[in-house]
């Protein structure tokens, strides 16, 4: 299995990953119609037709790009797809020149074996939160904020 952009006959899969995650309060529920504008912010792996994890890098300013919407099929867990998916979000914004990324998590620890680190959430710009009016548990968010800033990972 390897990690590759998805395409426009992938969203109903994505949207059924995402959601079935999203159903247990694990991460926040994605509109078809939101997945069908972000398509190109989309990775998928697949098994066969069968989408089987998927994540999304989203440009969020000149120098920010977040890492959301990643789902791994509960039972390919502890194979190794979320850090592939990472990884690849990490490979395309060092391309476009971003240097700094960062997602909110009830998972903090699998994003700090991928090189994240925690921060305070108030560090995080206020564009960041333009998403957050939709969530259910806005305005009291208990995600973990994270970031990768690629000029500390490269001096690790």
């Amino acid at each position: 299995m390897f990690v590759e952009k998805a395409r426009i006959s992938d969203v109903p899969n994505i949207h059924k990953l995402v959601n079935s995650f999203a159903e247990k309060s694990e991460m926040l529920p994605r509109a078809l119609s939101e997945i069908y504008e972000n398509i190109r912010d989309f990775y998928i792996i697949r098994d066969g037709e069968q989408v089987v994890g998927c994540v999304a890098l989203h440009i969020s300013w000149s120098d920010l790009a977040e890492v959301r919407s990643l789902a791994v099929d509960e039972g390919r867990h502890e194979q190794g797809l979320g850090t592939m998916l990472v990884q690849a979000c990490l490979d395309e914004s060092r391309e476009l020149g971003i240097p700094r990324l960062f997602c909110l998590t009830y998972k903090p620890g699998f994003f700090e074996k991928t090189g994240f680190r925690q921060v305070d959430k108030m560090e995080l710009p206020r564009k960041v939160w333009s998403e957050c009016f939709r969530c259910p548990k806005f305005p009291n968010c208990d995600e973990v904020a994270l970031v990768y800033d690629r000029v500390e990972a490269a001096e690790r």
